[in-house]
């Protein structure tokens, strides 16, 4: 490590006064992403703006079938949480998956989202639940959100407040986790609700988090894991590296996605 300008803010007022104060200060909330990279060097920021303080940024709240998450909600919250495990058991599954314990009772989601990782699992849970994504300065929907990766649509003096979405009638995730850090090699988030048909994948595109269509198209006609027998997702989009080929991430898209749709039925 090397030395850094530390500030725990007490308000999100202030933490965006010492963000704007510093010569090149970044926000940490977890620090599940930040303090690995700053270790290996491969970021050096002048000042860290500590989120995990601020009361305002925590809590999850359920009204009817509307979810609302604060941006500092860690993910054993949002896993042990029954009011949401009541309407949407598929998101407290997800976070339950992320990293092992150590990282899920630092990790937030508002950090999680903020990084987009393209090979987190909450973006997928996200761009599927056309979740809306609330900063200190507007709302944005998640297909707007998420512009590449480890790239999203906030602006440098901008900070996630918290998550909002509705329940969907029925969602599933499943993915197929690096068994070293846990996190995606592919992963697949399914909803329906009323007549839509949503699914987002996560740790196999080149571009980070996408919707499939062939997945959505399939699983309009019938919601069910045969119907998805046979399909061919594109693999020239798909991301290849040393875990797995496009091709292989392909084929994984259907497995999980089959394996998603169950749990959405269960």
């Amino acid at each position: 490590m090397y030395e850094v300008n530390y500030h725990r803010a007490g308000s999100l007022e202030e933490a965006l006064k010492l963000l704007k104060d510093a010569d090149d200060g970044k926000l940490i909330s977890g620090g599940q992403t930040l303090i690995p990279a700053m270790k290996t060097r491969l970021a050096a920021p002048s000042d860290l703006v500590d989120l995990r303080h601020i009361a305002e940024l925590r809590g999850i709240s359920v009204s009817g079938r509307t979810v609302t998450i604060g941006a500092g909600t860690t993910h054993a919250e949002v896993a042990s949480n029954a009011d949401i495990e009541k309407i949407c058991p598929a998101l407290c599954h997800l976070a339950n998956l992320i990293g092992d314990p150590h990282v899920r009772h630092m990790g937030t989601i508002g950090g999680s989202l903020a990084n987009n990782d393209p090979a987190a699992d909450y973006p997928a849970a996200m761009l599927a639940m056309s979740a809306t994504i609330l900063t200190n300065a507007r709302e944005i929907v998640a297909e707007d959100f998420f512009t590449g990766l480890f790239e999203t649509a906030l602006e440098e003096d901008e900070i996630i407040t918290a998550v909002r979405f509705d329940a969907p009638a029925k969602a599933g995730y499943a993915k197929f986790p690096n068994p070293a850090s846990r996190y995606a090699m592919t992963g697949v988030f399914v909803v329906q609700d009323g007549g839509a048909v949503r699914a987002a994948v996560t740790g196999a595109g080149d571009d980070g988090v996408f919707r499939s269509a062939e997945v959505e198209e399939a699983l309009a006609k019938d919601f069910s894991p045969a119907a998805l027998d046979g399909i061919n997702v594109p693999a020239d989009a798909l991301m290849t590296d040393i875990h797995a080929s496009a091709a292989y991430r392909a084929g994984l898209i259907v497995a999980m996605a089959k394996r998603a749709v169950v749990m959405a039925n269960g």
